[in-house]
């Protein structure tokens, strides 16, 4: 065996530093935007909500969600919908009837104007191609839970027939009342009860984990018991509706997880407002997240 010598360990270290900064340089060429990713997992239909990402124009944002894999931009008027078909894209929860969060089908004195902008918004989903449209119940105003359900299912029994024709789902969301004060649909058990008093598969709920969350916990149990009354998923980390990474207090992977196991098809909706500097980085890491 030949003697190993100082000198030709230092040559052997030498060479192999000289290796070793070659592949450096060639790995530093390639800049994380250029590195391939692997194409997602296709369980997961992934949707974003564009308001948490309002600097970017429309027709950019829906090139930069293709690109990422996303299928989705969501919570668009109807000037907006051809925009993001045209591009190869859907609008998972459309939105453009209604008087918005506050003013919702739980006062009966608005069920004439609710029912007037529904029944023009309907047939224009179904045209888009679209199917899923956002209600709200508004704000509790004093009344119960039991009142709540009366008025609110008076006023939708109105329009569910309309929904049903056009094969549009309305979604009711589901808000935490502490920031949204004295929103009447905030808890997943009165939103199912409603589903089950209008009887109707076009009357549905838009689960969003974020805000139950903070008004109940409990997500994965509770997606296990109430999924048949769920059309939309909505994501977001708490505390804070940031990211929804290792900085939050859910565990993403496993209630992706307990989606697929319930058997649900629907969106899931991105809807946390990025705090990192590189916001199309940080939505790309939240999609990945829920790849499972």
């Amino acid at each position: 065996m030949k003697t190993i010598t100082r000198r030709t360990a230092l040559k052997t270290a030498l060479a192999s530093g000289a290796a070793l900064m070659t592949v450096g340089k060639l790995d530093a060429a390639v800049s994380p935007k250029e590195q391939v990713q692997e194409p997602l997992k296709g369980n997961i239909h992934h949707s974003v909500s564009k308001w948490c990402f309002g600097s970017y124009p429309l027709d950019e944002f829906c090139d930069i969600c293709k690109k990422i894999g996303i299928e989705s931009i969501e919570l668009l008027d109807p000037k907006d919908w051809k925009t993001v078909t045209d591009k190869g894209l859907t609008v998972a929860m459309a939105q453009g009837a209604g008087l918005g969060i506050d003013r919702g089908f739980n006062d009966p004195s608005l069920h004439d104007e609710l029912v007037k902008s529904y029944e023009e918004i309907i047939p224009k989903v179904a045209e888009a191609g679209l199917t899923n449209l956002i209600c709200f119940s508004g704000r509790r105003n004093g009344v119960t839970d039991l009142q709540g359900w009366q008025n609110c299912e008076k006023g939708l029994k109105r329009i569910t027939p309309i929904a049903e024709k056009h094969k549009v789902v309305l979604t009711m969301e589901l808000l935490n009342s502490v920031g949204h004060k004295d929103y009447l649909c905030d808890h997943t058990v009165w939103g199912s009860e409603l589903c089950r008093r209008v009887g109707s598969p076009n009357f549905r709920l838009l689960y969003d984990i974020y805000h139950m969350q903070i008004m109940e916990g409990n997500i994965i149990d509770n997606i296990r018991r109430y999924h048949e009354f769920f059309s939309h998923i909505h994501t977001g980390g708490n505390p804070g509706r940031a990211e929804i990474d290792e900085t939050q207090e859910l565990y993403y992977p496993a209630i992706m997880k307990a989606l697929l196991d319930v058997g649900y098809k629907g969106f899931v909706g991105q809807e946390f407002v990025p705090k990192q500097a590189d916001k199309i980085a940080s939505l790309e890491k939240c999609i990945r997240i829920c790849d499972i």
